[in-house]
């Protein structure tokens, strides 16, 4: 990695994490706050991902435990009750780099688009249909709504996306890194239960 896109990666390390910000949106603001052109090239996410793990590890070694397992365990409440629709948790609550400024997000896979929304419906929460970048880059439909978390004492982001079930095959693909980039209800039980292990 050259100098300028360690400087960005950086720079949109502190950003992620101090204020919960997205990787592209952090990037960017990075890239204008270094003052650089705006064709500079960015660091991809892996890079920015491995510069959060640093950051996280230097300046938030002893708060940040505490608060991904509060996550993990408000995103394994959300798939539990959103299970007919075979959820999966993906982003920092799942790579283990959130933080209580990160939202957590949970796909779903349909037979039927409007199914998970009517059950949200049925059970009377309050949500926000919005569209967001999906994990093949493409516009797909979010039902997001604000949860409490008991443990950090304040209401988290958790953003339901909707895919049709034939998107699950090529969800489950490893990232770059040879990891999976998401897990369902019994792959986020085991991660929690190897966390809890002295």
């Amino acid at each position: 990695m050259d100098m300028s896109k360690r400087e960005i990666a950086a720079a949109a390390a502190r950003l992620v994490v101090e204020e919960g910000l997205e990787y592209g949106p952090a990037k960017r603001r990075a890239l204008r706050s270094l003052g650089l052109p705006s064709r500079t090239a960015l660091p991809n996410n892996d890079e920015v991902e491995a510069e959060v793990r640093e950051y996280i590890a230097l300046f938030c070694a002893d708060t940040q435990p505490a608060e991904l397992k509060a996550l993990r365990g408000l995103a394994l409440e959300w798939m539990e009750r959103m299970a007919p629709f075979r959820p999966h948790v993906g982003g920092a609550v799942w790579h283990g780099t959130a933080t209580r400024l990160s939202d957590i997000y949970i796909q779903l896979f349909c037979d039927d688009s409007k199914s998970a929304e009517i059950a949200l419906i049925d059970h009377h929460v309050d949500y926000e249909p919005r569209m967001v970048t999906g994990f093949h880059g493409e516009q797909v439909e979010a039902l997001s709504v604000h949860a409490l978390s008991r443990p950090l004492g304040e209401e988290i982001g958790v953003h339901l996306l909707v895919y049709d079930l034939d998107d699950l095959r090529g969800a489950l693909k490893p990232d770059a890194q040879g990891r999976a980039p998401r897990g369902d209800l019994a792959a986020l039980r085991r991660l929690m239960e190897q966390e809890d292990k002295p």
